[in-house]
């Protein structure tokens, strides 16, 4: 079982920025790419960023060139950057952590089963 928490968030004018935090504890042998997604009310839920330790970072369309998302692989924790932020920024902000399929083939058995999990999300909101 993995557990994911976020931190950050809040209220800021229209221009400012905000950092966001995720750490995910607990059973992480087959943690994989860590990322951010976002929903506003009566919208689908969009991919903000996400990032596989030690590879290249993903950013949504609408936040590139002014989001930026980091990851410390040996606490299993993502930050996200939000830079001149907007009043379309305004959601709830969700981090996710997605585990990988792993068979050990000495033994026989599943070690880790292909999982996504989601932190409780973390409230943003931009007023302009």
């Amino acid at each position: 079982q993995v557990h994911v928490v976020e931190s950050g968030g809040g209220t800021v004018q229209a221009g400012g920025s905000l950092r966001l935090s995720c750490s995910a504890s607990g059973d992480t042998e087959c943690l994989g790419a860590m990322g951010w997604y976002r929903q506003s009310p009566g919208k689908a839920r969009e991919l903000v960023a996400n990032l596989i330790y030690g590879g290249n970072p993903n950013y949504g369309d609408a936040v590139k060139g002014r989001f930026t998302i980091s990851r410390d692989g040996v606490t299993n924790t993502v930050f996200l950057q939000m830079n001149s932020l907007k009043p379309e920024d305004t959601a709830l902000y969700f981090c996710k952590a997605e585990q990988f399929e792993k068979y050990d083939a000495r033994l026989e058995v599943l070690r880790c089963s292909l999982r996504d999990y989601w932190g409780q999300g973390a409230q943003v909101t931009i007023s302009s």
